[in-house]
């Protein structure tokens, strides 16, 4: 079947829209039309730094739509289901038989390799092999193919354009709070940096009841934003020393952090205002060789935790329909971080997910077929 993708083929933000032919699902496998996809920071990483994934690929992780088609083995899913797609995983390692499937063994494989395991592509154009399976699915295109492992089914009463960043950027800052580091009600939290993680973040805490939640930003209209959705300190991080201002609203420092810039200064005061037996979780990144300095001593003294986290430890098929309820319920309005776009418009969505310009940029993917 021939179909609409945003075809990379360089080193850019721009994707030229392309015919392009996508494979019949497999048996483990549905194919999925996309409603629409949101834009993830990974996308843009991934479009301007060379060898984080093979050319020419379509990208997109973030997408929500309907199932068209089902392989022969598949069970959980039936033609006509609601699903939002979410990061692959192999299904067989340690981590994903203990229910970790973020940690997946493979997860350079099947969320960066641009194929199937087995080294098929899942679309063509002009007889040319293109990379697909960018976290198992490719969302950047009018249908998708997934495994039935990513595909998570969702209510259809909620409004599924707005769900495809579940799948990603939100599911990673919620369940970084609710499932990584399990804070409780009455406890406090610091999140460094507002963007789409982090609001996720500050929605999650405030759905935990904790008693104190700290945005740090140097953005005003993010930091008004971030105490519209449940912060209840804000703090211009240009304008006042973030580490001095947490102390002093708390004495010892609070009992957990979260840094999503990946800039090592906010890493640091990040880790530093974590009070006695508190811990920092670690979501961003700036590549594989980024480090960062640790106070050996007073990470010993407070007994600090560091821990990376990926996906927010989520196991989608339970998290995902946990969060569109949430939503449903008036408790997670991610909707007030989305801009939508037109598919056509995809290079602009990026731009503006690059400056920051749109919080949470969505594209609505428009009609299936050229």
């Amino acid at each position: 079947m021939n179909m609409r993708a945003a075809v990379l083929r360089g080193q850019s933000l721009s994707m030229p829209i392309e015919c392009v032919a996508i494979d019949e699902p497999r048996a483990d496998e549905v194919l999925v039309r996309v409603v629409a996809t949101g834009i993830c920071h990974t996308d843009i990483k991934v479009a301007m730094v060379p060898g984080l994934s093979p050319r020419p690929i379509v990208l997109g992780h973030e997408g929500a739509g309907v199932v068209e088609k089902v392989g022969a083995n598949v069970r959980k899913l039936s033609v006509g289901d609601h699903v939002v797609l979410t990061f692959d995983s192999c299904g067989q390692c340690p981590t994903c038989v203990s229910g970790k499937p973020s940690y997946c063994y493979e997860v350079a494989a099947v969320c960066f390799g641009g194929k199937r395991l087995d080294g098929s592509t899942t679309l063509t154009c002009n007889h040319e092999a293109v990379h697909g399976n960018f976290f198992g699915q490719s969302s950047f295109a009018t249908h998708a193919i997934a495994n039935e492992r990513n595909a998570i089914r969702v209510r259809k009463d909620a409004p599924l354009e707005l769900l495809g960043p579940l799948g990603c950027g939100l599911q990673t800052g919620a369940g970084a709070v609710l499932n990584s580091l399990r804070l409780g009600a009455g406890q406090t939290i610091a999140v460094f940096g507002t963007g789409a993680v982090g609001l996720a973040a500050v929605m999650a805490a405030r759905i935990a009841g904790a008693s104190k939640i700290f945005a740090i930003d140097i953005a005003p209209e993010r930091l008004a934003l971030a105490g519209e959705l449940g912060a209840t300190h804000v703090i211009n991080g240009a304008h006042e020393d973030a580490l001095a201002a947490i102390l002093a609203q708390t004495g010892r420092g609070v009992d957990f952090s979260l840094d999503t810039t990946a800039v090592e200064a906010v890493t640091r005061q990040a880790i530093e205002c974590v009070g006695p037996l508190g811990t920092c979780g670690l979501i961003a990144n700036k590549g594989p060789t980024q480090t960062v300095p640790v106070n050996i001593l007073g990470a010993m003294l407070r007994g600090r935790s560091v821990r990376g986290i990926v996906q927010g430890d989520s196991v989608p098929d339970i998290f995902i329909p946990r969060l569109v309820d949430f939503f449903m319920e008036g408790r997670f309005p991610f909707d007030r971080l989305v801009r939508f776009y037109d598919f056509e418009a995809i290079d602009e969505a990026m731009h503006d997910a690059e400056t920051g310009a749109a919080i949470k940029p969505v594209l609505r993917m428009g009609p299936s077929t050229l």
